[in-house]
């Protein structure tokens, strides 16, 4: 089998879980539910973890028929709601889908593919692309996307091995829950607020617990994630960046500075410098204001993305003593 083809593998039944806490999203939240349903290869189940939102946990479960609709038992936040879907799920594989998000028909069957591409796969995720309620700015870098919880440029563009995935679009075999336990709660989003690391603290501790398993990017798997006009902005981008540096802070506490920092090293020394030049290259031989607006988004998001580091490693919030590490269905 061709694993970038979309073939279905027999890989065990599918659980797939989707978390809200808003009833602005709600319209997101029906057609997350809705491209899950519609899928080529059907999960066995889909959890919905309502985060401390009764009223909308009334209302998903009035409409959503044949959804399991659970509310988060633990405290305020994605990683207790994961931790909590992760509780209720019974299928071998577990696949996260954000409740802003549309799954493309083949997506499952893409991750499913993956899977039997080799026998040591524990994780496989997928690509996001964005999804603009306005124009895409201009001067917006490509290489920026993860600040819309996007793919990026610099990721891979075929089956490969990967150290961590888009929060919006991954899944793991069971058993790597049965390693590492769940979600750290130390990390990860509560409501609006921009910081995240959540599912980059878990893919590196699953590969320093279980080092012989193979995490993989597969981007045949492809979701779009919608992205308001509010976080198309400068602020939302500076905000953004900065809360992505301190949490890069506190996951390098967690999992150590070696791993927690690996990937980020290549970004920033190789691709962005790169980036940075090209697009400086482009506004001057084309005269494109564009060029010269993405040149200076790549330098200044890797400044404040850096400063937002530096601020959290010298606050040292966060206790990262491994027994805070919380059971899924805890």
């Amino acid at each position: 089998m061709n694993p970038e083809a979309g073939g279905v593998a027999d890989t065990g039944s599918i659980s797939v879980i989707v978390c809200a806490f808003s009833d602005e999203r709600w319209d997101d939240l029906v057609a997350a539910i809705t491209s899950i349903r519609g899928q080529d290869l059907p999960p066995s189940e889909i959890v919905l973890v309502i985060d401390h939102n009764e009223g909308l946990r009334v209302r998903a479960a009035a409409l959503f028929d044949g959804v399991i609709v659970v509310s988060n038992t633990g405290r305020q936040g994605l990683s207790d709601a994961r931790n909590t879907g992760l509780g209720v799920a019974r299928g071998d594989i577990i696949a996260f889908l954000d409740d802003d998000a549309v799954a493309d028909r083949g997506w499952l069957a893409a991750l499913a593919s993956a899977y039997a591409s080799a026998p040591n796969v524990i994780g496989v995720g997928g690509a996001a692309l964005p999804a603009w309620d306005a124009r895409r700015p201009s001067w917006f870098p490509e290489e920026f996307d993860w600040v819309v919880g996007c793919s990026y440029r610099g990721l891979p563009t075929t089956l490969s091995p990967i150290r961590n995935f888009l929060g919006c679009n991954m899944s793991f075999r069971r058993e790597a829950f049965d390693v590492v336990g769940g979600f750290h709660t130390d990390v990860g989003r509560v409501g609006d607020r921009p910081v995240g690391g959540e599912e980059t603290e878990l893919c590196i501790r699953v590969s320093q617990q279980a080092p012989s398993s193979l995490l993989l990017y597969q981007p045949a798997a492809r979701v779009s994630h919608r992205v308001p006009a509010a976080r198309a902005g400068w602020s939302y981008f500076r905000r953004r960046c900065y809360a992505e540096g301190v949490s890069k802070a506190v996951v390098a506490r967690l999992v150590g500075t070696q791993h927690g920092l690996a990937s980020e090293r290549r970004h920033a020394f190789v691709t962005l410098p790169r980036a940075a030049f090209g697009y400086l290259a482009d506004g001057l031989r084309l005269r494109s204001t564009a060029g010269f607006g993405r040149a200076a988004a790549v330098v200044a998001g890797l400044g404040i993305t850096s400063l937002g580091y530096a601020a959290g490693r010298v606050r040292g919030q966060v206790d990262a003593s491994p027994r805070q590490a919380v059971e899924p269905g805890s």
